[in-house]
C-alpha cells in the first residue's frame, strides 16, 4: 500500500490531513526558506493533537546542510524539546563540504536519541553521488526509516532516472525507503509512480488550493489520491 506525506504548519493543518486520511505529516515552518525548524508551541500542540505519525523538521537555517558547532549546539537543543514532547520523528539531513553525507554528525544525532524514527531530508539532492550517499544512509537504517530526494534534480519529474535507480537499489540491499518529493501532485503523481514505482510521496504544495500554502489543503486532491491506489 502507498503512502502518502503532506507538508503540515501548525495544527489545523494537522489535523485537516489526518482527517482526510493522509498517512504522515511533515511539520515545518518558513516554507519560502525551504523549510526549517517549527516552534517550541507548534510542535507541543500538534503533537498534542495528531495520532498519524508527525515528522518534525530539525533545519536550524536555510543556507545549506553544512553544519558547524554553533549549529549543532541548535540541532541538538531541538531533538531533546521534541523528544521531551513525547516524539522521536525527525527530518533531518547534513553533508560535508564535498558533498559526502557527514556521517559524524548523523552519529551524533542517532547517539543523543538513539530510538530516533529519522527522514534525511533533500541535503541528499546536494550529495556528490547520491547512490554512495545512499549506501552509507543504509548503514544507519535502524535510524533512518527513510530519504526524502527528487533524484538530484530540481523536481523529481526531473530526477525520475536517478529516482528509479534508487528504488531498485534500496529493494535490493533493503535499505531506507525512498520519499519521493519535489514538484508531486495529484496531476503527474500515477506517470510519475509508473517510471519509478516508489512506495512513498510527499507533496507539499500540490495538495494546496491554489498550489499556496497559505491556503488550506484542497479535500478534493486528497480524495483523488486515495482513489488512485
Amino acid at each position: 500500500m502507498k503512502k502518502i506525506e503532506v507538508i503540515t504548519m501548525n495544527v489545523r493543518d494537522t489535523l485537516q490531513a489526518e482527517e482526510l486520511g493522509v498517512d504522515r505529516v511533515e511539520l515545518v515552518s518558513a516554507m519560502k526558506e525551504g523549510g526549517l525548524a517549527p516552534s517550541y508551541g507548534t510542535i507541543k500542540n500538534v503533537l498534542a493533537h495528531a495520532k498519524i505519525p508527525v515528522q518534525i523538521m530539525v533545519r536550524p537555517h536555510s543556507y545549506g546542510f553544512v553544519y558547524d558547532q554553533n549549529d549543532w549546539n541548535t540541532i541538538k537543543e531541538d531533538i531533546l524539546v521534541i523528544n521531551s514532547l513525547g516524539s522521536n520523528r525527525i527530518v533531518f539531513g547534513c553533508i560535508t563540504p564535498t558533498g559526502a553525507i557527514d556521517e559524524s554528525l548523523l552519529l551524533k544525532v542517532i547517539e543523543l536519541v538513539p530510538d530516533l524514527d529519522i527522514t534525511f531530508h533533500r541535503a541528499f539532492d546536494s550529495v556528490s553521488s547520491q547512490i554512495e550517499a545512499y549506501k552509507i544512509l543504509s548503514k544507519y537504517k535502524k535510524n533512518v526509516k527513510r530519504v526524502l530526494t527528487s533524484g538530484g534534480r530540481p523536481t523529481a519529474l526531473e530526477g525520475s532516472n536517478m529516482l528509479k535507480k534508487l528504488v531498485t537499489l534500496s529493494q535490493e540491499i533493503n535499505g531506507p525507503e525512498i520519499l519521493v518529493g519535489a514538484g508531486v501532485t495529484p496531476e503527474n503523481i500515477a506517470d510519475l509512480d509508473a517510471q519509478i514505482h516508489a512506495n512513498e510521496y510527499h507533496i507539499g504544495s500540490g495538495v494546496r488550493v491554489d498550489g499556496d500554502f497559505s491556503q488550506p489543503i484542497d479535500k478534493s486532491k486528497i480524495q483523488f489520491l486515495k482513489n488512485l491506489w
